[in-house]
C-alpha cells in the first residue's frame, strides 16, 4: 500500500492542524494505521493508532485529549486532528499501516507496521 501524508505546515503554539494520509493499491479497511513523529535530534515515537474498522484507538499520553484519530474507509484516508498544540509537538510526523486480520488490534511500536508515507513537517511556534 502507498502512503502520501498531507497537513503539515508552521502554526503558532495553541493553534490546531488536521494531518491526512490518503492510501492507495490495496484494501485499506485491512490495515490499521498509525501516526508516528520524529523530532530533530529524537528517534521516531508513536503518536496515535486506529483499528481497522476505527472502533478503537490508543495514543501516546502527551496527545491525550488534544489529539484525535480518525479515518474514512471509503475515502482510504487517515486522519489526526492535532489541538492545543505545543512547540514539542515541532516533528515530522509520518502515517504508517499495518496489515492485520484483527479488527481490534492497535499496534503502537514502529516495527509491527508494515508500509510507511513520506512524512510531513509540523513545526509550532512558542
Amino acid at each position: 500500500v502507498q502512503l502520501q501524508a498531507s497537513g503539515g505546515g508552521l502554526v503558532l503554539a495553541g493553534g490546531s492542524l488536521r494531518l491526512s494520509c490518503a492510501a492507495s493499491g490495496r484494501t485499506f479497511s485491512n490495515y490499521t494505521m498509525g501516526w508516528f513523529r520524529q523530532a530533530p535530534g529524537k528517534e521516531r515515537e508513536f503518536v496515535a493508532a486506529i483499528s481497522r474498522l476505527g472502533g478503537i484507538t490508543h495514543y501516546r499520553d502527551s496527545v491525550k485529549g488534544r489529539s484525535t484519530i480518525s479515518r474514512d474507509n471509503a475515502k482510504n484516508t487517515v486522519y489526526l486532528q492535532m489541538n492545543s498544540l505545543k512547540h514539542e509537538d515541532t516533528a515530522v510526523y509520518y502515517c504508517a499501516a499495518a496489515q492485520s486480520s484483527s479488527t481490534w488490534a492497535v499496534p503502537h511500536r514502529d516495527d509491527e507496521f508494515d508500509y510507511w508515507g513520506q512524512g510531513t513537517l509540523v513545526t509550532v511556534s512558542s
